[in-house]
């Protein structure tokens, strides 16, 4: 709950950021005839949609198990951060590419450039404080880890979502503002196009990256290495369970794990007993994990979870049997 509220605080930031910049920019867009401003609008307004849709999937994400669908709806959230990387592409690059090209077979002379100047100077600021929203709540969650492998191995995306659409934001106001510059120094209108296909390059480099890492994401990645190995611990501490083969697990959500657990428990156990085995594991798990909201226990010697399971790792022997060394 913790996680969601950090990124709703996120978003909210940056929703309202967007929108006030999104008008701010049409404005002077249609006063001073600036392509790279009509494009940086545009990003703004896509922007502005894409935080809804993240809120959309915040919402959903959190619906509890029905009958069609009994592991819940975390996915959605996957889905919907998915959808906001397809409209960066579509709309924001497509459009700020859009407009390039035709700026630049039909150049016009920008009107009122202090316009653009003012409008820019405060989309910075603004975007920067958003930025810096988003940078301040990444890194708390990032914790050692650094940025390049946070950002592969976080099973939220909403945060480093805004995170990617700010950067991507302070990107294009500085190659906007580099083309009003030009266009007005050199006097050459087809500057400010260029400024556009610019704006249009970051935007699909940032949704391709966006994509990508939400991509494994929705198909369905594991949980991290420290989860899996604490719920086997749990498992082989505890006196009936013989050896504990291996977990296999996926996010549904940032914060909504299924697990699937193999065991071996002691030959002279009677049904009674390995039920009375699983139902203390389970308890304990879910006690340590809560974030585990759906655990299956599997009983199954090592030998059979070995053919099943030829890529898995980590099976950890009961210690009074294990060689030495």
């Amino acid at each position: 709950m913790a996680s969601q509220t950090s990124s709703k605080k996120v978003i909210y930031a940056a929703l309202i950021g967007n929108f006030l910049i999104a008008i701010t920019k049409f404005v002077a867009a249609a006063w001073t005839g600036s392509s790279a401003m009509l494009s940086e609008g545009v990003h703004s307004l896509v922007d502005t949609g894409n935080e809804l849709l993240l809120l959309y999937g915040l919402h959903r994400s959190a619906k509890p198990p029905d009958k069609a669908h009994p592991l819940g709806h975390g996915r959605e959230l996957y889905f919907w951060t998915f959808i906001v990387a397809l409209l960066i592409f579509s709309l924001g690059a497509g459009v700020s590419i859009y407009e390039g090209i035709i700026h630049l077979r039909r150049p016009e002379p920008m009107e009122s450039p202090l316009v653009a100047y003012v409008v820019l100077g405060l989309s910075l600021l603004f975007e920067g404080g958003s930025w810096w929203i988003a940078l301040k709540e990444f890194r708390k969650a990032k914790g050692p880890l650094g940025y390049f492998r946070a950002v592969r191995e976080s099973k939220d995306p909403t945060t480093f979502t805004v995170l990617f659409e700010d950067t991507a934001a302070l990107a294009g106001l500085l190659i906007a503002l580099a083309g009003v510059t030009a266009a007005q120094y050199f006097e050459m209108p087809e500057l400010d196009g260029v400024a556009s296909l610019g704006i249009g390059a970051v935007l699909a480099v940032t949704a391709l990256v966006l994509a990508r890492e939400t991509k494994g994401l929705l198909i369905g990645e594991a949980a991290n290495k420290r989860l899996e190995g604490s719920v086997l611990a749990i498992a082989q501490a505890d006196p009936a369970v013989e050896r504990a083969n291996g977990v296999m697990t996926v996010h549904l959500a940032p914060n909504q794990v299924v697990a699937a657990l193999s065991a071996e428990f002691s030959d002279e156990l009677r049904t009674p007993d390995i039920e009375a085995c699983v139902t203390r594991v389970e308890a304990k798990i879910r006690q340590a994990h809560p974030e585990i909201t759906t655990l299956f226990i599997k009983p199954q010697s090592a030998g059979t979870y070995r053919r099943h399971h030829p890529l898995a790792e980590g099976i950890i022997e009961d210690p009074a049997k294990a060689p030495s060394h």
